[in-house]
């Protein structure tokens, strides 16, 4: 067989995996689509085979084309990266400021101090708010098993400044124990975990939440230990349906669970910890984990993990121990993808994302969502949304296929931008929410 034959062949071979593997994942807009691209490809090749010249030169074109398209180049990368020179202080974040009660003195004393963020936030007040029943998606059964996750994390919240030590730092090696952390941590159902040493931004200046609502924050402990837990990407279709608030808060609640168990293991070990969970952190979990090397931050504002996207949640622990930290690799090429795909920015339902390139804010070059339109979105709806999370090109699945392009993606600057074309055609540029029937969940 002639091996023109013999190449052209591999082609309808290609479309017709790729279609089964968007099958087994569910994707069917894309199994159609590669299913189609298959047929086409062996009527294409039955026809070539009376042209053979023709076949030889069309072989030639996509050999040389693949080549190009693959060749490792990232020089036109912008790589600029700087620390945050401004602390942030958690009583401005939306989380907090949704919980200031009008009339009280805690609200009058903020709004004086903020009053530009009155009007914004009476926006959100007067809608029904998260996971109330007057909301757009309420759903009975995906809200209550909500909310009775997010009071389980609650009762997590009462030992997390436990201070009981054991004695037990003779002879421990800082090499092994590191190691021995983080397996146990990834054998405890974690995606990815890193180790980095704490810096000063990686704080909140003050409590936002809670009873200690006001307090500054010091810094006693050395390093931390950032883990992040895969949210399901089938749940996440149905974004921003109840499915997604559910799925959200029960990985809030398995990653706060290993938090808080590694904490006391460190404890037992005789170093003071705190485990950072859902509702009660004392630091900015996504600056912790991209230092960790566990991703970079996206135009979206959460961390982009190589292998997941967007698609996880993130715990920390805090520690005195003086663990062995990892080296942070930076991935530019995220920040290059990010500049050109602005997926997230269309597809996000009240306009958040911002669809220009990074700015200089507080002396770092970032991108900076609208937190007051996210979240006053979030309380008309009664979920999380998680539309951005869910179209995100990076969010696909962890497997061969998938980890094969985002091997191409770290590397190839011309990849990415093919790449960008390929998913918006088999994927959508705007996909739709996948249909939600409560009784069918």
């Amino acid at each position: 067989m002639n091996w023109n034959i013999i190449f052209f062949i591999l082609i309808p071979l290609f479309f017709f995996s790729f279609s089964l593997f968007s099958l087994i994942e569910k994707e069917y807009t894309a199994s159609k689509k590669s299913f189609s691209l298959a047929i086409f490809s062996i009527i294409l090749l039955i026809i070539l085979m009376n042209f053979i010249e023709i076949l030889t030169i069309v072989n030639i074109i996509i050999l040389t084309s693949t080549m190009i398209i693959l060749t490792p180049y990232n020089g036109k990368i912008l790589k600029e990266y700087s620390i945050p020179k401004k602390l942030i202080d958690e009583r401005d974040i939306m989380f907090s400021r949704n919980l200031l009660k009008p009339e009280t003195d805690e609200y009058k004393e903020y709004y004086s101090n903020h009053p530009e963020y009155e009007i914004l936030d009476n926006k959100f007040r007067s809608n029904p708010g998260l996971l109330n029943d007057k909301s757009y998606y309420y759903d009975q059964n995906t809200f209550n098993a909500s909310i009775a996750t997010f009071q389980t994390i609650e009762l997590l919240h009462c030992s997390l400044d436990n201070k009981s030590l054991g004695d037990k730092k003779c002879n421990i090696n800082m090499s092994e124990f590191s190691k021995f952390i983080k397996k146990w941590i990834l054998d405890s159902g974690a995606n990815s975990v890193g180790i980095t040493e704490l810096k000063d931004y990686h704080f909140y200046t003050h409590i936002g939440r809670g009873k200690d609502r006001g307090k500054e924050i010091f810094n006693k402990h050395k390093t931390a230990i950032a883990f992040t837990i895969e949210m399901n990407k089938e749940k996440m279709s149905y974004s921003p349906a109840g499915p997604t608030i559910l799925e959200s808060s029960s990985k809030y609640l398995d990653s706060g669970i290993i938090a808080y168990k590694v904490a006391e293991f460190l404890k037992q070990n005789g170093y003071d910890s705190r485990a950072h969970i859902d509702g009660n952190y004392r630091i900015i979990c996504p600056l912790v984990a991209s230092d960790a090397d566990l991703g970079e931050i996206g135009r979206m504002g959460l961390l982009m993990t190589q292998n997941l996207g967007p698609r996880v949640r993130i715990a920390v622990v805090t520690t005195e121990a003086d663990l062995i930290c990892d080296k942070k690799n930076r991935d530019f090429s995220i920040d290059d993808f990010c500049n050109i795909c602005k997926k997230c920015a269309e597809n996000c339902p009240p306009q958040a994302i911002e669809f220009d390139n990074k700015k200089l804010i507080n002396g770092v070059r970032r991108w900076q969502i609208n937190s007051e339109k996210c979240f006053t979105y979030w309380t008309s709806i009664g979920t999380d949304c998680g539309r951005c999370m869910r179209v995100c090109p990076y969010s696909h699945e962890d497997n061969f296929m998938h980890n094969t392009v985002r091997y191409f993606l770290k590397r190839s600057w011309l990849f990415r931008r093919v790449a960008l074309l390929m998913d918006d055609y088999f994927y959508e540029r705007k996909p739709k929410p996948k249909s939600y029937n409560s009784q069918k969940y």
